[in-house]
């Protein structure tokens, strides 16, 4: 744990912290000493992850239940984060789905659904973010995806809405960085999650498309949610306290290898 740096007595705010990269990196940051406030919508789910956050950390992780689409559920969460806190050093912008669809199928209502919850929620949340985080002088962590980086057939509305993550990372890191608020940014590859079940992935499909996973990355497979997670808490420590408006690939080479079409379909 040394090496990634440590986050003692940090406040960090994760979101869709109830699976996958969300709930890893909560879990993680629970381990290197920071004291973590985990959203997500599925409350089952999120008290799991703040179970496993409880068993190598002197904090007991806040949960705040909620859909960051909606403004009001937003709001409360910050409002309820900083109340019970005091104070926010490190937000963890994780929360985003995954849908297929080409530019032949993709209808407005399902690139509206995509962009709200995965570009205009997290603008929002930084937004009421930032003045807690300029008081600390804290950071900030994307999770966008490779698609953000390479482009991909299949996948239009997806790659669109990482894309503008990025570009957001790079633009708020430019902003913030004369009050010394650092904007850093993920970008995964394939990871085993249940975000390409949840996209409507069949689990025969599923295991094709890791299968596929073999051949799309250089490293020969697909990624682990520790491997994102480390990243993240990188990140966020001080340890990378002359980094901002980075997007870090963290794919295993699928990027540079950049093939043209979205292994899933």
């Amino acid at each position: 744990m040394a090496s990634i740096g440590r986050l003692d007595d940090k406040v960090a705010l994760v979101t869709g912290a109830s699976s996958g990269i969300g709930a890893g990196t909560a879990i993680l940051f629970s381990q290197l000493g920071a004291r973590v406030i985990i959203t997500g919508r599925n409350k089952e789910n999120l008290k799991k992850t703040a179970e496993q956050c409880s068993q190598d950390s002197k904090y007991k992780p806040v949960l705040l239940i909620g859909d960051l689409s909606k403004e009001e559920d937003t709001q409360r969460i910050v409002d309820e984060a900083i109340a019970g806190a005091g104070r926010l050093d490190i937000l963890v912008n994780n929360a985003g789905i995954l849908e297929s669809g080409s530019i032949e199928t993709t209808s407005l209502e399902q690139f509206d659904r995509i962009f709200n919850i995965n570009v205009r929620s997290i603008y929002h949340l930084t937004m009421l973010c930032v003045p807690h985080l300029v008081k600390t002088k804290g950071n900030i962590v994307n999770v966008s995806s490779v698609t953000g980086l390479r482009a991909f057939s299949g996948v239009l509305s997806y790659c669109m809405s990482k894309s503008a993550i990025d570009q957001m990372t790079r633009c708020v890191a430019l902003e913030l960085a004369p009050k010394q608020v650092r904007v850093n940014c993920v970008n995964p590859g394939v990871i085993v999650t249940e975000v390409h079940r949840r996209g409507g992935m069949s689990e025969e499909k599923y295991a094709q498309f890791l299968e596929h996973c073999k051949t799309t990355h250089a490293l020969g497979r697909a990624g682990e949610v520790s491997e994102v997670a480390k990243l993240i808490a990188f990140l966020a420590s001080d340890s990378a306290s002359f980094m901002t408006g980075n997007t870090v690939a963290v794919d295993g080479g699928r990027h540079v290898m950049c093939p043209d079409k979205w292994p899933g379909n």
